[in-house]
């Protein structure tokens, strides 16, 4: 198992952020990027949002940087954790878009990019931007059909019921030669999808009993990832065994990564959890990509 961050600051979720994030500046999150990269963590993320109506902000949070400024930048300040938007919301994009950005993301970063996707709830945001919500799911895999043939190819070709295009020439383009995408979601139609169209599932607000019956449920295929949420913020200083017991609980449902965030109370603080967690982490046999450092 590996494990990847949460990237603070990023995302200020009413229940799920510090208070030192508030007033961070992005120096702040670019040290922790640094470090993070240092020790061979996964990966950051970023998530997706345009525009949260402020009374659903109340409940879901209104601070969402945008994902691909966010990670164009760490990508700058690192050299190896990999970049993944966890999750851009498809019906928002064409796929080509997509393709186009976000492979120009993976050229600069060195074939850095992993892809979260997701269909996406909140009508009032489609409303907005004027996307289909009603049939969003039809779309959404459809798009996901469309990006698999797109993405690394400078040429793409793809006829699908919601998406059909040819003869159109997309540079640059991402230089893996398979991007991972990995889908979000907390329904066994979300965790299908990921292993028809995916390379991963990143379930969220789902108990390690509720994964272990739905992943009962179906064969996952080889080099798949689960890629699991570590739970509440992990304090590997503060409390250790509790640090320890949720990681190994989330390897025991099966997770190939972790994707954790870190209770801190300022950026100082967060870097020495990471070290910490780093340590830890060792010790029960997790993988660090530090090759070469």
């Amino acid at each position: 198992m590996h494990i990847g961050i949460v990237s603070p600051v990023v995302v200020l979720h009413p229940d799920a952020h510090s208070a030192w994030e508030r007033d961070a500046r992005i120096e702040d999150l670019a040290l922790i990027a640094e470090t993070a990269d240092r020790l061979g963590y996964h990966h950051l993320t970023c998530s997706e949002h345009v525009a949260v109506p402020v009374e659903v902000a109340r409940a879901r949070g209104g601070t969402y940087w945008d994902p691909l400024a966010t990670l164009g930048y760490l990508a700058a300040r690192t050299t190896s954790i990999r970049l993944a938007t966890q999750v851009l919301v498809l019906g928002y994009h064409h796929p080509l878009e997509i393709a186009k950005r976000y492979g120009t993301l993976d050229v600069v970063s060195g074939g850095r990019l992993i892809l979260g996707l997701g269909v996406g709830t909140l009508k009032e945001e489609f409303d907005l931007l004027d996307a289909p919500f009603e049939d969003r799911g039809a779309r959404a895999d459809d798009a996901l059909a469309a990006l698999r043939a797109s993405l690394s190819r400078s040429e793409p070709e793809y006829h699908g019921a919601y998406y059909d295009f040819e003869g159109l020439l997309v540079e640059p383009h991402a230089v893996q030669d398979r991007v991972p995408l990995w889908i979000g979601g907390r329904t066994m139609r979300s965790l299908r999808r990921a292993i028809t169209h995916g390379d991963g599932w990143a379930p969220f607000g789902l108990s390690v009993d509720e994964l272990r019956g739905m992943l009962e449920k179906v064969d996952i295929p080889e080099h798949f990832d689960l890629v699991l949420g570590a739970g509440a913020p992990l304090d590997p200083l503060g409390a250790r065994e509790r640090t320890i017991r949720a990681l190994e609980r989330r390897r025991e449902a099966g997770a190939t990564i972790a994707s954790a965030s870190v209770a801190a109370t300022s950026g100082t603080h967060y870097r020495d959890q990471l070290e910490s967690l780093h340590e830890l982490g060792l010790e029960l046999g997790i993988e660090f990509d530090t090759a070469g450092r």
